[in-house]
């Protein structure tokens, strides 16, 4: 790295302070609202179960929060890969989660947004193969639902109630 480029990001770096610009997670980050203050509602399908594992491991758990968190996801999948025969090897695994952040306090709703994703999985092999991958897909769109209605609830946080 040159000299130049050097300056020019250390610059850079003084322009996002100037900006008002605060990482998230930073002492004076508004994403502290959300830590081990979100409440899940009991998941009712092993999908629900992942996503809010996944939700879990980045906010902590909350067993009295200041908001509570309800999900609802839908998953599709479709086979989209064939063989000239007509045998499917690839599956697409559509997933959309539909959630709700309520206050507790004044029990109002705060938001209501969705977060949409797919994966795929093949299906080449037995069917302990494909049944092991169509698993393993379903847990990584929960893993890439749940960052979503993570990422979408730190965007909101700096509007949060203390």
């Amino acid at each position: 790295m040159s000299s130049s480029d050097r300056r020019l990001f250390l610059l850079s770096g003084l322009a996002l302070g100037a900006c008002g610009f605060a990482p998230a997670y930073g002492p004076t980050g508004s994403a502290g609202r959300l830590q081990g203050q979100v409440m899940l509602a009991p998941p009712e399908t092993q999908e629900v179960y992942m996503l809010n594992r996944r939700i879990e491991e980045r906010l902590g758990r909350a067993a009295a929060g200041r908001f509570a968190l309800s999900v609802e996801v839908t998953t599709e999948q479709d086979g989209f890969g064939t063989t000239s025969a007509g045998s499917t090897t690839r599956y697409r695994l559509t997933g959309e989660a539909r959630y709700r952040l309520r206050d507790t306090v004044t029990d109002t709703l705060i938001s209501e947004r969705r977060a949409v994703a797919f994966t795929g999985y093949s299906a080449f092999g037995s069917n302990v193969a494909t049944l092991a991958g169509a698993r393993d897909a379903e847990e990584r769109l929960m893993v890439i639902l749940a960052d979503q209605i993570v990422d979408q609830l730190l965007l909101l946080s700096s509007e949060l109630p203390a």
